[in-house]
């Protein structure tokens, strides 16, 4: 078997990366393209590899001549690269086409060594390399039938968002038989470049051959194996995390990203907060049946959205705002703060993050779950000359909770000491009392030293529309805040989920019995596994303390590296402590990390 590689094109899509470098010397991680995929098919004792070469080419020789590739390496140019695509690369190459079976690749892809494993194992002589279609994934795709052949193939300009589920992307790896190349793929080929022309992909030639009435090609489905096809600068910056071969630097490179990691393959995110219950299918089928006029109409300013607001909690306009996520409206709020301000640790940084440290008084419980009451908070803070307290409740990420009665005590007392009082209820609705909400007119009204705060984005489980309200009996300081965030700083997607909210009230109110039941039975499995100590929570995520040799940090390590699964480890936030911060998902998705930590903290 030999192998093929399609190394002609400019790449102009990276910039100045390829300049005046053919694309496949772009570096990841220190070492190129064409260095890693060179390497990675010699291990797989290919008879020669011979590769395409137009733009730069001289270069990609000279510099293939200074690896330590033993296989012979044989050229083929393509002169006019410039103005053609890889179905002119492929025909000048058929040639070698016709000589043995062959491993044919474009060179700006990557991936690991199972990937070619699975393909060469597999005894089916004519396979196209498949995946799963993902929004990341781009080009063209493939219609599968249950024994894998390609009952169509689908170029970009076919391509229809509303068949997606059916849809398997090429991987632009293929295996051809000797006799596939020399009876199907050459002649149709060369008839397909005549009729079309040089400027084709020859992807197209496949779409043609599945037409015929015997399968020839079949498809070989990949079944988690990692990947990444670099177009781009983004796609570059991606693929250097995905495929980094340092544990720490990948896990630095994603917590670095705080979110998007829909980008990654099959990555399962127990680090960031959602409600895996909510939204309804038939509310989000609502707001995709208005797609179009939201992404192409302007959002309402303040003053609408902060009726819309408050019709939605049933609070007074003028005491209340929504935000661009909550976060948007914690950096308004601190920065009108002044003086010497009390947080309870650990905490959301959020909120210590946009203060002075030099201001902050810092109150750790003593206990061993982080857990405190409404008294401790008080005694603590009684002899402290301090003018704000910050307070999240369940807090973040001990999950520790003040009952309503408790909280009310708690911010009277703040107001007889002329103290302002920060409530953020972001996981309040979550919790198993009935009515813990402080977003009531009476009691804003009744006490103008108190904020509430709550992100939406993660009670509702809608963390790309990045919106959260804020509410207070203070008038002055929300109209000065209305000013201070910009007058479209919600979009029309936010803007019309709090204008059809109310109409799936029970369906949310579901979706809290919901992840309250799971959040107890996982709480419950997360106990049995040996050496974790589970702190109980009333929020939609999980503390946990580990006794064995394996510490959070490594574990974080090994989830990720081994299970493509993500968590919070909680050292820094714990002064060194051997936490975890584990979100509430579904059943099925819970399952798969009890089983990795079962498999890493019972079998070492």
């Amino acid at each position: 078997m030999q192998a093929i590689i399609l190394a002609a094109g400019m790449g102009k899509r990276l910039q100045e990366l390829t300049k005046n470098n053919t694309k496949c010397m772009v570096k990841v991680n220190g070492v190129t393209l064409i260095d890693r995929m060179l390497h990675q098919i010699q291990n797989q004792q290919v008879s020669r590899i011979v590769i395409v070469v137009g733009y730069e080419g001289q270069k990609l020789i000279d510099y293939i001549k200074t690896l330590d590739i033993k296989t012979p390496v044989e050229y083929v140019w393509n002169r006019i690269y410039d103005k053609t695509n890889n179905i002119y690369s492929l025909a000048l190459a058929s040639e070698w086409l016709s000589k043995e079976d062959t491993l044919l690749f474009e060179s700006d892809s990557i991936f690991e060594d199972s990937v070619l494993d699975v393909l060469i194992k597999d005894p089916r002589p004519t396979l196209a390399l498949v995946d799963k279609y993902e929004s990341w994934m781009d080009g063209t795709c493939l219609k599968l039938a249950e024994d894998d052949s390609i009952e169509a193939v689908v170029p970009g300009k076919k391509f229809r968002f509303d068949e997606i589920e059916d849809y398997y992307k090429t991987v632009n790896i293929y295996k051809f038989s000797r006799e596939f190349s020399t009876s199907y793929y050459i002649p149709f080929l060369s008839a397909y470049e005549k009729a079309l022309g040089e400027n084709e992909y020859y992807e197209q030639v496949l779409r043609v051959i599945t037409m015929l009435d015997k399968p020839v090609i079949k498809a070989k489905r990949l079944e988690g194996q990692k990947w990444y096809e670099i177009d781009n600068i983004q796609d570059l910056d991606i693929a250097e995390s995905i495929f980094t071969p340092n544990p720490d630097d990948k896990v630095a490179r994603l917590q670095g990203r705080f979110g998007g990691y829909w980008r990654y393959p099959k990555l399962l995110d127990f680090c960031y907060l959602v409600n895996p219950y909510f939204p309804p299918q038939k509310m989000k089928d609502e707001m995709r049946a208005n797609f179009d006029t939201l992404l192409t109409e302007y959002p309402s300013g303040m003053k609408v959205n902060s009726l819309l607001a408050a019709k939605q909690f049933n609070i007074h306009q003028e005491d209340i705002l929504a935000g661009n996520g909550a976060a948007e409206l914690i950096k308004s709020l601190m920065s009108f703060f002044e003086g010497k301000t009390g947080f309870i640790r650990p905490t959301f940084e959020e909120y210590p993050h946009r203060y002075k440290p030099e201001d902050s008084v810092d109150f750790i419980p003593d206990s061993r779950d982080y857990s405190y009451t409404a008294d401790d908070v008080m005694n603590y803070f009684a002899d402290k000359d301090i003018k704000n307290i910050i307070l999240v409740n369940p807090d973040n990420p001990s999950g520790n909770y003040i009952e309503h009665n408790d909280l009310l005590r708690l911010i009277e007392w703040a107001g007889q000491k002329n103290i302002r009082i920060v409530i953020d209820e972001s996981f309040a609705d979550f919790a198993d009392e009935a009515d813990s909400t402080l977003l009531s007119n009476e009691i804003l009204e009744s006490n103008p030293h108190l904020y509430v705060m709550k992100s939406i984005s993660k009670s509702y489980g809608v963390p790309g529309l990045r919106l959260g309200i804020l509410a207070s009996g203070d008038h002055e300081m929300i109209k000065a805040m209305k000013k201070d965030v910009a007058i479209w700083n919600i979009n029309s997607f936010a803007e019309f989920f709090l204008q059809i909210e109310e109409k799936y009230r029970k369906d949310y109110s579901a979706s809290l019995a919901e992840i309250r039941a799971e959040r107890t039975r996982f709480q419950n499995e997360l106990g049995k596994i040996k050496g974790v100590r589970v702190i109980p929570s009333q929020a939609n995520f999980v503390m946990a303390e580990l006794s064995g040799n394996l510490s959070a940090k490594e574990l974080l390590k090994v989830l990720l590296i081994k299970y493509n699964i993500l968590i919070k480890e909680l050292t820094a936030k714990t002064d060194g402590g051997n936490f975890l911060r584990l979100a509430v998902r579904s059943t099925e998705d819970n399952d798969v990390l009890l089983s990795a930590l079962k498999n890493e903290l019972e079998n070492r």
